[in-house]
This record gives structure tokens, C-alpha cells and sequence, in this order.
């Protein structure tokens, strides 16, 4: 907790003052609500039927969006000005039908990306198109089509900025994120 008013501290000195005085409380509650999130998760107790929770919403729970993401895999991966799925991709998305349907509680959105090369109205289409062939490829595996939306970023959210081929493979990409699994 001291670490957390350390930080909010820098950051409102750094702020105008007229501003720091709305802020710092805003600020400083919104660190607090990450801190409860993170101990929420990191905790570990008895959990329904008597099993340990301990793991819950961790890498090593097979239910929780870390491990969709770091043992699933969250990305695929397309060559240039393509939106057709590689053996690779159709691997990965084999994986994230049988996750999804083994965890109804979730939904996707589909978000779709370009390098950045190409006009900024070519990428979009370009994004829509690669989110739409992953959309659909886990619906013909399974997932219900109302769990799946899809969105484009086109070149607007790079992972890697340089004019070199191996940050261009990597911004042409899906990434499915997962929304919901909250249970009361």
C-alpha cells in the first residue's frame, strides 16, 4: 500500500495543481480498485465443493483468461495482405473453440490488425478481414456465433513500431479477448 501511495504521489506532483486536486483522490481510488482486483485474484481459499482455490484466475487454472491467453494462445499471425488462416493459426484457434466452449460464461471480441504499410482504409479492411475468417472458423467449430464479435484497428494499434519485416509480421494479427466469466 505504501508503494501504491508512492506512485500515486509522483504521479499528481508531476500534474498541474488546479488538476491535482481532482485527480488525486480519482487516481489514487483507482489504484486502490486494481490492488482489490489483484488481491482478489491472488488469493487462495476453499471454493465451492471444498476445492482449493488458490490457482483461480491464474496461468495455472484452466478455466481463467491467463491461461486462455499464455496456454491457449490469445494471437494468430497472417502473411502479408492475407486474411487466409495458416495450419499454424487454425492450431491455435482449435485450442480457443474447445476453451470457449468449455467456458460458456465467456465472450470474445475479435480484434483485427494490419502493419503498417498500405493506406489507413486498406488496413481496416484488411483487420475486418482477418477478424472475420477467425470469427468464423470458431464458429464452424462450435462457438456460438452471438458469443463472437469482431472489431478492426487496421495499422492503429501496432505491438511493434519499426520498418522492418519481423515487426510487420508481428502486427498482422487476430487477437481474441475475453469478456465476462464474472460469477456472482
Amino acid at each position: 500500500m505504501q508503494n501504491m501511495s508512492k506512485y500515486v504521489g509522483i504521479l499528481t506532483t508531476q500534474l498541474d495543481f488546479r488538476m491535482t486536486r481532482f485527480l488525486r483522490p480519482v487516481v489514487f481510488l483507482s489504484v486502490l480498485a486494481l490492488a482489490a482486483c489483484n488481491n482478489a485474484a491472488g488469493t487462495s481459499g476453499v471454493g465451492a465443493g471444498g476445492a482449493t482455490a488458490g490457482a483461480a484466475g491464474t496461468a495455472a487454472d484452466p478455466a481463467s483468461p491467463a491461461y486462455f491467453q499464455q496456454a491457449v494462445g490469445d494471437r494468430v499471425l497472417f502473411t502479408v495482405d492475407q486474411a487466409v488462416l495458416s495450419s499454424q493459426a487454425q492450431a491455435v484457434l482449435d485450442g480457443q473453440a474447445r476453451w470457449l466452449t468449455a467456458n460458456p460464461d465467456y465472450n470474445a471480441t475479435i480484434e483485427g490488425h494490419a502493419d503498417e504499410q498500405g493506406t489507413r482504409e486498406y488496413n481496416l479492411a484488411l483487420g475486418a478481414r482477418r477478424a472475420n475468417a477467425v470469427r468464423e472458423y470458431l464458429i464452424a467449430k462450435g462457438v456460438a456465433a452471438n458469443r463472437l464479435q469482431v472489431v478492426s484497428f487496421g495499422k492503429e494499434r501496432p505491438i511493434e513500431i519499426c520498418s522492418a519485416e519481423s515487426c510487420y509480421a508481428q502486427n498482422r494479427r487476430a487477437v481474441t479477448i475475453l469478456a465476462g466469466g464474472l460469477t456472482g
